[in-house]
């Protein structure tokens, strides 16, 4: 899962959600077909030293390429981002929007992936840059990270 692994040791953070558990179905309050709005997210085992978090959502399973749902730094590192909340400084999805998109695959069961990394600094990058960018911001800065998997199929229209 390391993707930042400059330091020599990268603390394992513990992220969950109340709304569903790791590697089952994600609510549809939280998708296209619902409220569209992030699901609730727990961390636990922050490392100390850490001055902000950095969340990316994202669907490798997406035709073509990984589709980032959500990317957001500088969120204060505490053990719960809300509900519907904006935690931190929210960059461009792959719509080009600065703003969660809950999960709407195209077709089939998809898997995504809540991605959290503690940071021993803040990101200095304007709104609305891109997942390439802040991954190359948070490089040697990542003292932990962790994940949550969830998955999602569209439920067929109703006649």
């Amino acid at each position: 899962m390391t993707i930042m692994a400059a330091a020599a040791h990268i603390a394992s953070l513990n992220v969950s959600s109340p709304a569903f558990k790791d590697k089952d179905a994600i609510p549809a309050r939280y998708t296209c077909q619902g409220q569209n709005v992030n699901p609730p997210l727990a961390i636990k085992d922050i490392p100390e030293g850490a001055r902000s978090l950095v969340l990316i959502v994202e669907d490798p399973d997406a035709p073509g390429a990984t589709f980032d749902h959500w990317v957001v730094w500088n969120i204060r590192p505490v053990g719960l981002i809300e509900e519907n909340t904006a935690p931190g400084v929210q960059g461009a999805n792959s719509t080009g929007k600065n703003a969660y998109m809950g999960p709407c695959p195209p077709s089939g069961s998809h898997r995504y992936f809540f991605k959290i990394y503690a940071l021993d600094s803040m990101l200095d990058l304007p709104p609305g840059s891109d997942k390439k960018a802040v991954e190359k911001a948070m490089k040697d800065h990542v003292l932990g990270e962790g994940q949550l998997l969830g998955v999602y199929e569209k439920k067929p229209a109703e006649p």
